[in-house]
């Protein structure tokens, strides 16, 4: 069955993205579809009902990386959005009876008690951080510079951005630009070892070094995992992180909002089974249910090795072009819970079950860098870490609209489990098993916490790429490594949004600047699409 609606554009996935991308053609008077395979839109970014009374954000949990110019040109207050920060960021419960809070105001006291010099050194180090982060900012709205080898007249502009980011970096500093170079190359356990000496401050910083990045924290490259999680805001307030008032649904919902308001058709339910092709080109989708939605063009809000590697007739593309992304490196590591209880933690280091700002922080249960690389060595050979990496969030402590009264919500991010397997074993075999060791590490901590449980939602990196097309239960729909960043993600030649085919395009998480929710892939990829219809390459319907 043909669709009796033409439409400018369709776009494949409702996740955040997919919503940023279409608002904005939306808004500049084009005909768009969005069509998302679950009964909701919103991707990895919703809020959902795991338990009676009991809601919470299933998958992306917290909000810092959010744009302030998508917030702004979307209008996401209006559409119902409102962000709360943490009364604490980070909260380390260690050994016997020591802990480490992470706060504006406390962190050089907390850090004090174990290390003088580390104390003197955290504004320095911050300093530092913020002036390469500000770099990223100005970065994570630009298109790429494309290498192209299409000849001078394709490669000029390509040229000309490179030129004005070549001159955007030489206003930089020279201890400026080695620390850049610091962060794409090293580890971020290299790189924090040559900032601090006690372990606690190294591992509440080196913990996002190891967010969805199945890796050692000394593991080459993964400092810059570090930077891409600290050039975010909330309310202005930049490196902070915050709750959205009804979980991370809030933010995906608002953005539906947005994109209705302007005009688009969002569309449930509807799973797109291939990019449909003539000439040569993408001229529209065929559903599962068989139904062809035609288009001027097709935008792809999905992991590029989902997209390329089931979507699209391999012999329509190139072969150097598939082997590349064949190659393409998915799997995070990741094990997310979200946990009904009766009543709050109690810490054993910091005692008390009536809510405290250390239950409003982020909760690091990884004492040091040593920790977590022998995590990851042990995920490694035999599937997940003995001793694990969890990191739990307790949302209803800022948001009572999320469980009973007096009853709370929890959100477990573990790391260091590996996304296939070894010897063919099977996630469904083992998921329980797995929960229960995260559930065992937590109760550690905070012994009331096991018997506090009231009921409990698994997603293993299996569950992940079933229940969100997250590959490999790839978070950021792709390493963010050296050779898969900026003009190379997802593959040099395609890093400005367009596809290999003529009418193809992509706004997802795969393309810059990467993973999280950012909503910059789809802002950047929107205007990339405008530029092609206004220059004629692509015809309006």
């Amino acid at each position: 069955m043909t669709d009796s609606k033409a439409f400018d554009v369709i776009i494949i996935g409702g996740g955040h993205n997919g919503l940023v991308c279409a608002a904005y053609l939306g808004g500049a008077g084009l005909r768009v579809a969005v069509l998302e395979r679950r009964d909701v839109v919103g991707g990895a970014a919703v809020t959902e009902e795991f338990l009676p009374g009991f809601r919470n954000s299933v998958a992306a949990y917290t909000v810092s990386l959010l744009n302030p110019k998508v917030i702004r040109d979307l209008d996401l207050a209006a559409n119902g959005l409102r962000i709360v920060e943490r009364q604490l960021s980070n909260f380390l419960p260690l050994e016997g009876s020591s802990y480490l809070k992470v706060g504006a105001g406390k962190t050089a006291e907390q850090v004090a008690k174990f290390s003088a010099r580390d104390a003197a050194r955290l504004d320095a180090y911050g300093e530092r951080l913020d002036a390469i982060a500000d770099v990223l900012r100005d970065l994570v709205l630009e298109t790429p510079p494309n290498v192209t080898d299409e000849g001078w007249l394709a490669a000029m502009p390509q040229m000309l951005r490179g030129a004005r980011l070549g001159r955007r970096l030489a206003r930089l500093s020279m201890p400026l630009r080695r620390e850049l170079l610091d962060l794409f190359a090293k580890s971020a356990g290299d790189y924090l070892d040559g900032w601090f000496e006690s372990a606690p401050i190294k591992a509440a910083y080196g913990f996002d070094g190891i967010v969805g990045n199945f890796a050692s924290p000394y593991a080459a490259g993964s400092a810059y995992v570090l930077l891409h999680h600290v050039f975010g805001e909330v309310n202005g307030r930049k490196g902070a992180w915050g709750h959205a008032i009804g979980g991370m649904g809030a933010i995906t919902q608002a953005m539906a909002q947005a994109a209705r308001r302007r005009g688009v058709d969002i569309r449930v339910g509807q799973a797109v089974r291939e990019v449909l092709l003539a000439g040569g080109r993408a001229i529209g989708v065929i559903t599962d249910s068989g139904e062809e939605i035609r288009a001027r063009c097709v935008v792809s809000n999905l992991n590029p090795r989902l997209l390329f590697g089931s979507m699209i007739d391999r012999s329509a593309l190139d072969a150097d072009f598939l082997a590349r992304i064949d190659r393409w490196r998915c799997g995070s590591g990741t094990f997310r819970m979200n946990v009904a209880l009766s009543e709050l933690p109690d810490f054993r280091v910091l005692p008390g079950r009536t809510c405290a700002e250390h239950h409003t922080a982020g909760i690091i249960m990884a004492p040091s860098l040593a920790y977590m690389d022998q995590a990851y060595l042990d995920a490694k050979a035999g599937g997940w870490s003995k001793r694990p990496i969890v990191e739990m969030l307790i949302p209803s402590t800022l948001d009572d609209s999320l469980a009973p009264p007096g009853r709370h919500v929890a959100s477990l991010f573990c790391q260091h489990v590996a996304p296939v397997l070894p010897n063919g074993a099977s996630w469904d075999a083992h998921r329980e098993e797995v929960a229960d060791l995260m559930i065992d590490l937590v109760d550690s901590h905070a012994p009331n916490f096991k018997a506090s449980v009231l009921g409990r939602q698994i997603l293993s990196p299996l569950d992940l790429e079933r229940t969100f097309g997250l590959t490999g239960g790839d978070i950021f729909h792709g390493a963010l490594s050296l050779d898969q960043l900026f003009s190379a993600r997802p593959m040099l030649g395609h890093g400005d949004y367009r596809g290999p085919l003529p009418g193809l395009y992509m706004c997802g998480s795969g393309t810059h600047p990467g993973g999280g929710v950012t909503g910059a892939p789809g802002h950047n990829a929107a205007r990339e699409i405008l530029k092609d219809f206004r220059r004629g390459r692509l015809k309006r319907a």
